[in-house]
């Protein structure tokens, strides 16, 4: 969960309301091995195919058996990233990861290349050197902690992948504005369902998600959900209700992108007639919300990786 404001208060009388948190949806990964499914694919979330290859590595300087540890710990630790990588020969139409190691003197350099399932690399990442002796060992603490390490800037390097993808294509959400399809708000007192939703939609476009009236077109939807209970006393004397409104966000896939969660305490009642101004705040801070759930889950701000230079095919059209 993060914390993106406190920001404006909530008037008409019920003090501050409203604290806007993101739940879900926020880490900094758009899954680039991820499968959106049929919708998604058409949708043009660009993605490479669902599943990362990780071959026993030939040219890794470690006898058979420390190569194929090295292959099983670096997919583990992929799969801790929530990338699918699987320890196993590339079939043909995988990505692979193709894992090798070079020395210099007396220090050997682990590489790691992105392979394309044509057999060029199309991203790579070195991790540091270590002496030869230690590498020549090949003790399973030592590479669980180098997969461990280099886990995550792999998967950067796949990020950047995604991101050039997308770019490529001028149907991907980093060339268009986002469809999303808005099925209103629920749950709420007074006149909250109707001024909210009007609110929302009057908050929300802008020149990166524009609202889609058909739902079979969207890239997500978005529907609100106004939650209240009893809450204490108060202060004065006063009872106080909470109240909670989520605007959840859906891909096209039916994967939940996130939800963008509001909480405080009002004066018990006070919202079971107009809310008036309350409701433009409380939408102009979800809409704010939604775009950056949106905008991550997305990856449409990822800076795309540039070309490999020197790129090898060929002789890497089989992986080792």
């Amino acid at each position: 969960m993060i914390s993106l404001f406190p920001r404006q208060f909530w008037r008409n009388g019920l003090g501050v309301l409203g604290a806007l948190t993101l739940l879900g949806g926020c880490v900094d990964m758009p899954h680039p091995f991820g499968d959106p499914g049929p919708e998604g694919r058409r949708l043009a979330l660009t993605t490479p195919p669902p599943r990362l290859a990780v071959p026993t590595p030939s040219a890794s300087l470690l006898d058979n058996t420390a190569s194929a540890l090295w292959a099983k710990d670096v997919a583990s630790q992929l799969v801790d990233q929530s990338l699918p990588a699987v320890a196993q020969p590339a079939k043909p139409g995988d990505w692979w990861l193709r894992l090798t190691a070079t020395m210099e003197g007396d220090q050997v350099t682990p590489h790691y290349d992105v392979m394309m399932p044509t057999g060029e690399a199309r991203g790579h990442w070195d991790a540091a050197s270590v002496p030869a002796s230690v590498w020549a060992q090949g003790e399973p603490k030592f590479l669980m902690s180098l997969a461990s390490s280099s886990a995550p800037q792999i998967s950067s390097v796949l990020t950047g992948i995604q991101a050039a993808m997308m770019q490529a294509d001028p149907h991907s959400l980093k060339r268009r504005p986002a469809k999303v399809f808005f099925k209103g708000v629920r749950g709420a007192p007074g006149d909250g369902n109707v001024t909210l939703a009007r609110a929302f939609v009057a908050s929300f476009p802008d020149q990166h998600d524009k609202l889609e009236h058909d739902p079979k077109a969207a890239d997500y939807s978005v529907e609100g959900v106004v939650t209240l209970s009893d809450g204490p006393a108060g202060n004065t004397g006063h009872p106080l209700q909470h109240i909670e409104i989520v605007w959840r966000t859906v891909a096209a896939d039916g994967k939940e992108a996130g939800a963008a969660t509001q909480l405080h305490d009002i004066d018990a009642h006070s919202l079971d007639g107009p809310w008036g101004d309350v409701a433009m705040v409380a939408a102009s801070e979800a809409a704010g919300g939604v775009h950056q759930i949106i905008t991550n889950y997305s990856g449409r701000d990822h800076k795309p990786l540039p070309p490999e230079q020197g790129a090898t095919s060929g002789k890497n059209k089989t992986p080792v």
